[in-house]
This record gives structure tokens, sequence and C-alpha cells, in this order.
């Protein structure tokens, strides 16, 4: 395996809509928009096109000028992943194209992280792969809002959940309040990379029950039997931004950082 991450491109869904944050995309983090943020972080990666799947003109206008493309997609998609898959459609992107699902509501991920997603495909069989990171304390294993995963020795994913996964029997009959060493609990980080011909055949899959009920998009690709590479993220990833609270969170982690 070669350890030369290959040609990549980022698609990122952003999506006007939003129950418990409406407008996301367009909510200013430091000033700037994060949908711009989020770009700015595909630019950095090294990505070999940007490409930003809108649902509405804009979100679109906020992108101008910054060196990205803009994809008008339909707004009734189940998930991010159904609207990139229109996204292979309209821009005509090649069946072996690696294509990095950025979510848009990640404006600090990192640069290495983006890299290490299309380089965890790139080396694995699977056609689909994401990255996690180990979860170091109770509270955020039994947080619903954390989602959870366990791996097989192959590295490839068994399951992913918003409940405390793997549960350890013995030591949470004793203790909720602290976690067990040599466990291994991790977090998923909602980056995925894809070849393109894949995630228009994830498309055309049927939704599933398992997917519905634990409100997980990649449930849907292991409910029909293929696998998703699982690998460890080379650097953190600050947590998305899902509402009010976050928002607020983001700004005082930005100015942490001047």
């Amino acid at each position: 395996m070669t350890n030369a991450v290959p040609p990549f491109i980022v698609a990122i869904p952003a999506r006007y809509g939003s129950t418990r944050l409406p407008a996301k995309p367009l909510r200013e983090i430091g000033g700037i928009p994060m949908v711009v943020r989020v770009a700015q972080r595909a630019l950095q990666a090294g990505a070999s096109q940007v490409v930003v799947a809108v649902d509405d003109q804009r979100i679109a206008a906020v992108l101008r000028g910054h060196g990205v493309d803009v994809c008008m997609t339909r707004s009734d998609h189940a998930s991010g992943s159904d609207r990139l898959a229109e996204c292979v459609e309209l821009c005509g992107w090649d069946d072996d194209a690696i294509v990095v699902n950025l979510q848009g509501d990640e404006p600090f991920a990192p640069a290495a992280g983006i890299r290490a997603v299309a380089h965890a495909l790139q080396g694995d069989g699977a056609p689909m792969a994401t990255l996690a990171t180990p979860i170091i304390d109770a509270e955020e294993l039994f947080d619903p809002n954390v989602v959870k995963l366990v791996r097989a020795v192959n590295g490839r994913a068994l399951y992913f959940s918003r409940a405390p996964l793997p549960w350890a029997r013995d030591a949470f009959a004793a203790d909720r309040h602290t976690l067990p060493s040599g466990s291994p609990f991790l977090r998923h980080i909602g980056i995925y990379a894809y070849r393109a011909q894949f995630l228009t055949r994830y498309a055309r899959l049927p939704r599933t029950l398992l997917e519905q009920t634990e409100s997980l998009e990649q449930l849907r690709v292991l409910e029909h039997g293929h696998a998703i590479a699982v690998r460890l993220a080379p650097e953190p990833f600050p947590p998305g931004i899902d509402t009010e609270a976050d928002l607020e969170r983001a700004e005082a982690w930005l100015r942490d950082q001047s």
C-alpha cells in the first residue's frame, strides 16, 4: 500500500433547512459563514476539486469568489450522501474518482483528517471509508448526540450507534461514571470517502430500518452488506455544529486559537 494520498474530490452537502439551527450554512463564525469555512478547509487539504452541494441560492451566493464549485441539488434528499449522489451525475465524475464527503457543519475539520479518509479508502478494498477517534470520558460515551462505533480486527465497521458501544457489562454494573481501561470506545467522525460509482449505488439502496431508527445514514451501507473501512483520525476533529450552543462554543474555540 502506498503512503501517497491519492487525488480526491471534496464534496460538501449544505442544506439550508435545519430544525435545530435554522439557515445553518450561513451562520457566521468569526464573521465568516460556516459553509465558507468548511470550503476553505477542503481547499487547504489539497483536494483536486471542491464542490458544495446546495439546495438554496442563498448558500450559492455566499460561496462566489471562494474558488469552489457549486452544485444545485434537490431539497428532498434523505441524507448528505444522497445529495452527493446527485452531484456525481451532475458533475460527471469518473466511476473510480475518490469523493470525500465533508459535512457542511465541520468548519474546523483538520486538513490532515480530510486527506486521511481519502487514503483509507485507497488502502482498503471497501467501497467506503470513515474516521474515528478514542472516547476519553463516560459523559461522551453516554451522550446520544455522540455517535459510537465498533470495528472488527480488520479495521472495518461492525456497527454504529447513538447508544454506548461496546457495553462494558461488569464495569458498568458497578460504575457508569468512569470508563474502564482497555475497552475500545470510539467516537465516529462524520467524514466519509467513497468511489463515485458506489456513491451513486448507495443512493439507489432502499432506506433501512436501522438507518431510520438510529438516524444514521451509514447504517444503510452495512445493512445492505457493504463494508466500511475505519481508520483513526491523525489529529482531533473539533465537534461539529448543530445547535446555538455549539455555535457559541465554536466562537469561543476560534478566539482561543487566535
